[in-house]
């Protein structure tokens, strides 16, 4: 058996036309959702990428691996999905990025490992190499295609073909200077199916594409596919300082660039067709490597996994990217493939209970019949795959965490008052309310069924004060209860080290 882990980048929860978007077109991702199971609460665990993907990866909640940023490295001594299927025979490849910054300790510091953070994670083979977070194999095939690539090539994501921009006057969005078929997207996917057809043992491959990150700029004819008329409008109060006024960590974060929204309308509804045009050129290229699948005879057995590592504000809330404790910046798509017929009863199956990335690495470990390490604060989603059903003392509620520090500047800290370490808020978010935690400034509690946009805080509303307080000592047990565990379930005993390892549900 074989498995196939797919994770597209930035990409919002509910955009998939299976769950019934009222714009995005995803006809590849429903057909395997419609032979599958599909997640539709659905969460990572942390933003941005670095932080999100170590969860993924290792089946860790932040306060435990401590990844904060983009940058901090994951220390050496926790395990990832990669490294234990390692152990069971498998040599497993990558395709993409993981972003899972080496520990430097051990290391040489003049190692140029140790000078970005897109080296692969430990355990796992690729041929991806990556400077100034660039696929330097894409680099080479733009150069044999005729492409001149800028000094920092980062910058020919974004890089337009000339013309009228579309709110200028333009007929649609600017596409990319990049051809459809020479686009990263369609490059990697290429690389996979390539490598996946000169494979004769069973194989385990992880496809990490980079869109639909930023820039949102999509090659033709992704570019004009949706009509940015006809996109809905942002979810957000009529003026920025209005939203801002909700937080003070919020209203620092307007006062940035990268992470306010433009103040032209119709810029946002460029911004988000390209988007769209990205997922779409996505689903494009997914329903390739489907194909090619089932031509080399190898659908019926590998496991799919699709995911993201976080979702995208694209104007709500006056915000653009991933950050703080909106839904929007955490809710993301999953859907899992098992081929096999015991998992024919629950194909087709939309799952509404509260799913987390971190419970990926169980899930794939479960599935090959491994058991997952003590680290692990997430659970296998089989039940669901093969039964259509949750286990017993499944959570109600979702947890994620969202760390603003930036190690080399102190700024945040000097605007907000607060030191470092305490640039980090916790998130308890159920089907009713949603409780997030400042470490050093004001908490906010939102009541989702009457306000599902989270406009209003009532955090401080005297009849909301049992609730508030209700959820703050839920989110204290849940930290409390997910603790690193390290050695905490042995004991050295006459017979020597004895385990008795206990799977923590909540």
């Amino acid at each position: 058996m074989n498995l196939l882990f797919i994770t597209a980048d930035q990409w919002r929860g509910e955009c998939l036309s299976s769950l019934g978007h009222p714009n995005v077109k995803t006809p590849n991702l429903d057909a395997l959702a419609s032979d599958g199971v599909l997640f539709k609460r659905h969460y990572a665990q942390a933003a941005p990428c670095s932080p999100s993907r170590t969860s993924l990866h290792s089946g860790m909640y932040l306060h435990n691996h401590r990844v904060c940023t983009n940058g901090t490295p994951f220390d050496a001594r926790h395990t990832n999905w990669a490294l234990e299927v390692g152990k069971a025979g498998y040599a497993p490849y990558l395709f993409g990025y993981t972003d899972t910054a080496l520990d430097p300790r051990g290391i040489d510091q003049r190692d140029p490992r140790l000078k970005h953070y897109s080296e692969p994670m430990r355990g796992i083979a690729t041929d991806t190499v990556y400077r100034n977070e660039f696929p330097q194999n894409w680099a080479k095939h733009l150069r044999e295609h005729g492409y001149p690539l800028p000094d920092f090539q980062y910058d020919v994501y974004g890089a337009t073909a000339p013309g009228t921009q579309w709110e200028d006057g333009g007929d649609a969005p600017l596409p990319s200077i990049i051809k459809s078929e020479h686009h990263t997207t369609h490059f990697m996917v290429d690389l996979c199916m390539n490598w996946i057809g000169q494979q004769s043992v069973p194989w385990i491959t992880h496809l990490s594409l980079f869109h639909p990150h930023p820039p949102f700029v999509a090659p033709q004819p992704y570019n004009s596919m949706y009509d940015p008329d006809s996109l809905t409008d942002c979810t957000r109060l009529s003026r920025l300082d209005e939203d801002a006024a909700q937080h003070p960590w919020l209203a620092h974060q307007l006062t940035k660039e990268k992470f306010r929204a433009p103040s032209n309308p119709e810029t946002i509804k460029r911004l988000k067709a390209s988007y769209f045009g990205l997922m779409s050129a996505v689903d494009d290229a997914l329903g390739r490597l489907f194909k090619r699948l089932k031509a080399l005879g190898k659908w019926d057995d590998t496991l799919i996994i699709f995911t993201s590592d976080h979702g995208e504000q694209m104007g709500d809330h006056w915000l653009m990217g991933k950050s703080g404790y909106f839904d929007a910046s955490y809710h993301i798509p999953l859907i899992i493939r098992d081929p096999r017929p015991v998992a024919d009863g629950a194909r087709g199956t939309t799952v509404d209970r509260f799913s987390e990335n971190v419970d990926i690495m169980p899930t794939l470990l479960d599935w090959l019949g491994l058991a997952p390490p003590t680290q692990c604060d997430g659970h296998s989603l089989m039940p669901f795959i093969h039964h259509g059903a949750a286990p017993d003392n499944w959570r109600n509620e979702v947890h994620w965490e969202y760390d603003f520090r930036e190690v080399l500047n102190p700024k945040v800290e000097q605007v907000l008052g607060i030191n470092q370490h305490q640039c980090a808020l916790n998130v308890i978010r159920d089907e009713n309310y949603k409780y997030v935690h400042f470490t050093a400034l004001p908490p906010l509690f939102f009541d989702l069924r009457d306000d599902p946009n989270e406009f209003h805080n009532r955090a401080q509303d005297p009849k909301y004060q049992k609730l508030v307080l209700e959820y703050a000592q839920k989110l204290i047990s849940w930290r409390m209860n997910h603790d690193d565990r390290a050695l905490t379930e042995t004991y050295l005993s006459e017979r020597g080290p004895m385990t008795r390892c206990v799977e923590v549900r909540g």
